[in-house]
């Protein structure tokens, strides 16, 4: 199994964080969303451990909300003592609803609207990451009018590329996000940020791209934000509080992708920026990283009733399911690998070659592609897709105007509880005229 909250019951039956697959589909109906809470919960401690271990007490892991947002996960964050980043007044507006302390958040974009600007410092957004200097000059106009000093950090893009999907990499030069060192934009806009009365810089952010295995991705980053923040302290005397690296490492979503051991990577990331703060003669500043899908990924899996199977001889084979690209887009956007098991034949062999297919009238909407199922799959099987706790739920959609799957958490081996309801057909036209 990809993951050890993945077993199969002596009935052949797959177990999800030790419950039955199969029951669960029947209690609360398909297609379905499963969280593991336990699972996020120990992903959590495991970062958080490890960045006190290696980088000291005031480092600190921030959950990337965009991998999964919804109440109940800030309600988790909040009680693991994560920090959060937010992306838009959306996820502000969920994770307040849940009690979080907006003073921990750190919120992105490279094109916060002045209404997203004010609503967050109404809430009391702890941080802002700006993108570029009208960002920045947003920022002063509204914190102005407030009288108070906003604190922020600086997206810089440190010239990496981390060799991952181009959709997702994010640390190149030429990315749409952030100022980029090389052409001394970087510099620029730290020079105009120091100079405004109402924002006070705390520090840098980058972020190097997303599904991240590469084994100095990382510790590159950090050296070269680190020198570029030497650069600072000398030419302008700036000393920086706050040093955020991004999120990034990669989950297991197929058995050929590689185990990341987390507290090894934190502790090399760690032994390469001492090692430059050492030679460049400065302080290690606080060190923050955002894991999100390396948080709730593997926490995440997703039912489904089988429906049609189709047969071309000589060509190929569909397992079609009811749902698809509006609970799960990546293979769409991406070509993203999934592990799909046969929820309810697992102790079967599996030599029916077929293509997983969703129910939208799309020809793009797959699932995956050359699996390998039971030969007596058919209707009414439970069909599992693993490794959906990140990029599923948050990237839904309503396409052919279908409902989104409800959200069930299970714990302690035997409990489940509903956090996000099923959408209802009522739902679909609540905001129509």
């Amino acid at each position: 199994m990809i993951c050890d909250n993945l077993t199969v019951s002596p009935s052949g039956r797959l177990l999800f964080a030790g419950q039955d697959t199969v029951e669960l589909a029947k209690q609360y109906g398909t297609p379905l969303y499963l969280m593991d809470e336990d699972r996020i919960r120990h992903n959590c401690r495991v970062y958080t451990q490890a960045f006190r271990k290696h980088f000291g007490p005031g480092a600190r892991p921030l959950y990337a909300s965009k991998a999964n947002s919804f109440k109940r996960i800030y309600e988790i964050m909040k009680e693991e003592g994560m920090g959060i980043d937010v992306v838009s007044s959306g996820e502000i507006y969920t994770a307040l609803q849940a009690g979080y302390d907006l003073g921990q958040a750190y919120f992105h974009s490279n094109n916060k609207t002045d209404e997203d600007i004010r609503y967050s410092m109404e809430h009391g957004i702890g941080y802002f990451v700006a993108d570029n200097v009208e960002e920045i000059k947003a920022i002063e106009a509204e914190a102005a009018r407030r009288g108070i000093r906003q604190k922020v950090l600086l997206r810089l893009t440190p010239g990496i590329d981390p060799h991952t999907y181009e959709a997702i990499s994010t640390g190149k030069v030429d990315s749409k996000f952030g100022s980029a060192i090389e052409t001394g934009q970087a510099e620029e806009i730290t020079v105009y940020t120091l100079g405004q009365p109402h924002v006070e810089l705390v520090g840098f952010h980058c972020h190097v791209g997303s599904q991240v295995f590469a084994e100095d991705v990382f510790e590159r980053a950090a050296v070269i934000m680190l020198e570029f923040i030497a650069d600072m302290e000398k030419k302008h005397g700036f000393v920086t509080r706050q040093l955020d690296l991004g999120g990034g490492y990669g989950v297991r979503y197929v058995e050929s992708d590689p185990y990341l051991d987390v507290d090894t990577k934190v502790g090399q990331v760690a032994a390469a920026a001492k090692g430059a703060c050492e030679r460049l003669g400065i302080a290690l500043p606080e060190i923050h990283m955002e894991p999100g899908r390396s948080i709730v990924a593997d926490a995440g899996l997703t039912l489904y009733t089988v429906g049609t199977v189709k047969q071309i001889p000589g060509y190929k084979n569909y397992v079609s399911i009811d749902g698809g690209m509006p609970d799960n887009p990546r293979f769409a956007l991406y070509k993203a690998d999934y592990t799909c098991l046969p929820a309810s034949r697992m102790d079967e062999p599996r030599t029916f070659a077929c293509s997983v297919v969703g129910r939208c009238c799309e020809s793009g909407d797959i699932i995956q592609e050359h699996i390998s199922l039971p030969e007596s799959v058919g209707r009414g099987d439970i069909l599992a897709v693993c490794t959906t706790g990140a990029y599923n739920y948050s990237m839904a959609s309503n396409y052919n105007r279908l409902p989104r799957p409800p959200i069930v958490m299970l714990r302690g081996g035997s409990e489940s509880y509903v956090a996000v309801r099923r959408e209802s057909l009522e739902d679909l036209c609540r905001n129509d005229l």
